[in-house]
């Protein structure tokens, strides 16, 4: 039986929630795939900031804030902002965000095979 803990995104009141692993003091900001962690799939990303002072957290709320096309504030980090699992709510229209979830999942899917 599939919990929803294990799966990449969950649908929560008001929005979205992605398990990410995130990679800090990478040499660019980006969103490098999906793949398997340790609870499930997550979304990995690479920022360029440190993992010092919340500077990693902010890299990644403004890389997936441009990425969904919403707001900084609506963003945040809702468990392991002082890890690299973590788990971010993402605010807005659910099927909204999950189209724009499928498309960016397609588009690195696409580029993968380039």
């Amino acid at each position: 039986m599939e919990r929803a803990g294990d799966r990449l995104v969950s649908l929560v009141p008001g929005g979205i929630r992605l398990r990410l692993k995130v990679q800090p003091k990478a040499r660019r900001n980006l969103i490098v795939g999906v793949g398997p962690d340790r609870d499930g799939p997550a979304l990995k990303v690479a920022v360029n900031a440190p993992p010092e002072d919340g500077k990693a957290n902010a890299a990644v709320i403004a890389l997936l804030a441009e990425a969904f096309d919403v707001a900084k504030a609506a963003v945040s980090v809702v468990t392991g902002a002082t890890d690299r699992r973590k788990l971010v709510e993402i605010r807005g229209n659910s099927r909204d965000l999950g189209l724009s979830l499928g498309r960016l999942i397609k588009d690195l899917e696409r580029n993968a095979d380039e």
